[in-house]
């Protein structure tokens, strides 16, 4: 394959196939993982980036000399900055100081500016902000991800049909974690529709608030939530899992030390949820998850250092 433009590169990623019983699943079901940090930017986010900014120019919100601001963990960020290198858009990221280095030097690579926020103000604190640097600068636009409908569309539009498609519809438990919402969003409305039987599994880090509990740090990255996401209203959730840090890494390392599959914290959060979900349903099940970024962008933060043996009790996993 030849291409002349890097966001040709974007979508299309592969399914990974795992025997659910090889990871302390349930024997005879199988995990089906959509490798998307192997998209150019390294992750699942370069789909919204290249909707937003796309979709905007053709709205003839932006132009040339305008800048773009956004709150952002640095996926979403690296995305936009992609879809945008050809119009030579000057692009603001605002990032609470806590996200990891590695996103923020791929970002300032890609051209954009940063505007740090203090940990202790989390996401919105990020969003506050650049709202401020909205009514500050001329010719500004802020997408705003965490409110923009074209998020889960970005998602419902590609995402969505490809899985589908490679699974021949195929699919008992869709499984996949939450930061804006919009991914798992857009991902279970399409699959929804097209069999409602499908069961959708939310996913969460210890100290997100999805299942009531109260918000406070954790080191799984790119995954929690502070708020309930606007996307989520009329939609159907069967469960959703919270996982520990510990859980999360240790499937991280597992899956570096046993598949080579070099994948940030929230895939790990991510698997350790399918194989939960493996024991919830019928032996011969298939459950489809999203591996969302790369771990490279993760390796200030050690994600790679400790234990990655996953422990048997009884057949199931201590994920479980």
């Amino acid at each position: 394959m030849i291409v002349t433009d890097v966001k040709e590169l974007i979508g299309n990623t592969p399914l990974f196939a795992f025997d659910a019983d090889a990871l302390g699943g349930k024997p005879g079901s199988r995990i089906f993982a959509k490798l998307e940090y192997l998209n150019p930017g390294g992750s699942v986010k370069d789909r919204l980036g290249l909707q937003l900014i796309h979709q905007a120019i053709l709205r003839g919100e932006i132009d040339r000399q305008t800048t773009i601001i956004e709150p952002t963990a640095g996926n979403t960020g690296i995305g936009m900055a992609l879809a945008g290198i050809e119009h030579g858009l000057s692009m603001i990221f605002v990032i609470p100081e806590k996200f990891s280095l590695e996103k923020q030097q791929l970002i300032r690579a890609l051209g954009a500016q940063i505007v740090h926020t203090p940990t202790v103000d989390g996401i919105q604190g990020a969003i506050e902000k650049a709202k401020s640097l909205a009514k500050e600068i001329p010719n500004s636009y802020l997408p705003l991800q965490f409110h923009h409908a074209e998020n889960p569309l970005a998602y419902s539009k590609t995402l969505g049909p490809e899985i589908y498609q490679e699974l021949h519809g195929n699919i008992d438990s869709f499984v996949a974690g939450v930061g804006s919402g919009g991914t798992f969003a857009g991902v279970a409305t399409y699959l929804a529709k097209q069999n409602a039987q499908i069961r959708m599994v939310a996913v969460e880090p210890e100290g997100s608030i999805l299942n009531g509990g109260s918000a406070h740090g954790h080191e799984i990255e790119g995954i929690g939530v502070e708020f309930i996401p606007q996307f989520f209203d009329g939609l159907t959730i069967d469960t959703i899992d919270t996982i520990s840090d510990e859980e999360g890494f240790r499937y991280t390392r597992h899956l570096a030390k046993q598949y080579g599959l070099l994948v940030g914290s929230s895939s790990g959060a991510a698997l350790a949820a399918s194989v939960k979900e493996s024991w919830r349903l019928p032996s011969g099940s298939k459950i489809v998850t999203l591996f969302p970024d790369s771990g490279d962008r993760y390796l200030s933060k050690k994600i790679y250092e400790g234990p990655s043996d996953l422990i048997d009790n009884g057949g199931k996993t201590d994920a479980f």
